[in-house]
């Protein structure tokens, strides 16, 4: 039986082999005979070993699991970014990139090992049953979730199905039962208020397909109001990035022309500039952006961006530093294959890869009676990621110590020893400028457009 069972997957890895081979085009045809013969060993040790696993290992095996632990090793093995994609997983990323999924509609987090309520998206199942921030979810359907992911995975289902939510709360001797049906649940990217007459505050959380317009429509609402735009602070602190044409027109929108973006792969098609185009509105009004170290990627883009146009201000701690791009290739069964296959450079050519975008003023986070202050330069960042990307690929690795970040580096902190707990996000709940006045980044950019209207207005009486 086993014997059958390791030619079979013998035969399998030959099938793959050959597949390889004969899809990879003419170009590789000069490499068959030294790289193809390679391969060939590699991929018979690899068969080998999952022959001896199978056959010795002390507890019974499931070698399709052992093959997809084996892939999704090889891929980590690259950089932090690429990996492979089970069904569950890839579905959740088309999710975030659609704008919206079905479920009840609430912000959770894991907070003193409890799944603990952050806020309830108004208008949702969650928020009319009366669900509120704090509450610790403690059963779905009967079952305690053991992680988030498996408490969000019970929460979403079909529009129009039920699902039973327990919830402890304090004050309350016993727990509350909620009986909720699903329903589709926008991913609201943008969130926003008028925090002085003509001066807006925009939070953009993520980049999805809709935000770009969720975007445009938020300008107009309150370039069209009582009072014109005299400034905007432009909010991209903890949004960890998204989809990369999303964070292209979100800056075109205050760039009349030259480069936003460049990318460079490995390969021409994976390379491309991306340019400003004229637009029909002009929004010359300041900007202040704030960034810090949860800031990534696309959004990156966007800071990275204004600054070397010189059209923003930024303000905060330094960004995450992915300067790179993934693209996703579908498998067979619902499989998914996310790869790296570029580095992005900003306008002047930076390269932020594993070094991030530095505020042109440098300013730690603190909330009304928060003495500490919570310094997010002891976050995980690009840079203390195992198998990190370099900036620029010509650079050399004499520095870093295999699957790390550089000796300087690890000599200079242990992240892991450093993080701190935030407290929930308070703009996850309602936004208010009542609740803004609390931030003092915020409040610091307030006072940087209000200073230099009253300048402005001295230079041109």
């Amino acid at each position: 039986m086993n014997q059958k069972k390791n030619s079979n997957i013998k035969l399998w890895i030959t099938v793959i082999l050959a597949a390889v081979f004969l899809t990879a085009g003419a170009g590789f045809y000069r490499d068959l005979s030294a790289s193809g013969e390679e391969t060939y060993k590699g991929l018979k040790i690899f068969s080998d070993v999952i022959e001896i696993i199978e056959n010795n290992y002390v507890d019974p095996v499931d070698t399709k699991d052992l093959i997809q632990k084996a892939i999704q090793g090889m891929v980590h093995g690259l950089d932090p970014h690429s990996s492979l994609l089970p069904p569950e997983a890839y579905e959740d990323l088309q999710i975030d990139s659609e704008g919206e999924f079905p479920g009840i509609g609430i912000h959770i987090t894991l907070q003193n090992n409890f799944i603990t309520v952050i806020s309830p998206i108004e208008g949702t199942p969650a928020f009319k049953a009366g669900i509120k921030a704090k509450d610790k979810i403690i059963r779905i359907d009967g079952v305690t979730p053991k992680d988030l992911r498996e408490a969000v995975s019970k929460m979403r289902g079909p529009k129009g199905t039920t699902v039973v939510v327990t919830i402890s709360r304090e004050g309350e001797t016993e727990p509350i039962e909620f009986t909720l049906v699903r329903d589709i649940i926008p991913v609201e990217s943008i969130k926003s208020v008028s925090i002085k007459p003509g001066y807006v505050y925009i939070w953009i959380t993520n980049f999805t397909g809709n935000t770009t317009d969720d975007f445009i429509k938020t300008l107009e609402k309150f370039e069209s109001g009582a009072v014109p735009m005299k400034g905007l602070i432009l909010d991209l602190r903890d949004n960890g990035g998204g989809l990369l044409n999303q964070a292209v027109k979100i800056s075109d929108i205050f760039i009349e022309d030259g480069k936003i973006l460049s990318i460079e792969g490995r390969h021409k098609k994976n390379s491309k500039i991306y340019n400003a185009h004229p637009d029909k509105v002009k929004r010359t009004y300041p900007m202040v952006v704030l960034i810090n170290g949860g800031s990534a990627s696309a959004a990156e883009i966007v800071a990275g961006a204004l600054q070397d146009h010189k059209r923003a201000l930024i303000l905060g701690t330094t960004s995450f530093g992915k300067g790179s791009v993934q693209s996703v290739e579908t498998l067979r069964d619902g499989y998914a294959l996310k790869l790296t296959i570029a580095r992005y450079y900003t306008p002047s050519g930076r390269s932020i890869q594993a070094k991030g975008i530095e505020p042109d003023i440098a300013l730690r986070h603190k909330t009304t009676g928060d003495e500490s202050g919570f310094d997010d330069d002891g976050m995980l960042k690009e840079k203390d990621l195992k198998n990190h990307l370099d900036a620029n690929p010509e650079e050399k690795n004499k520095d870093k110590e295999p699957g790390s970040g550089t000796k300087k580096d690890k000599e200079k902190k242990d992240p892991l020893k450093k993080i701190k707990v935030r407290e929930p996000d308070y703009r996850l709940g309602p936004l208010t400028s009542e609740g803004l006045k609390s931030d003092n980044q915020v409040m610091h950019a307030l006072e940087i457009l209000l200073s230099y209207e009253i300048f402005k207005n001295k230079l041109n009486p």
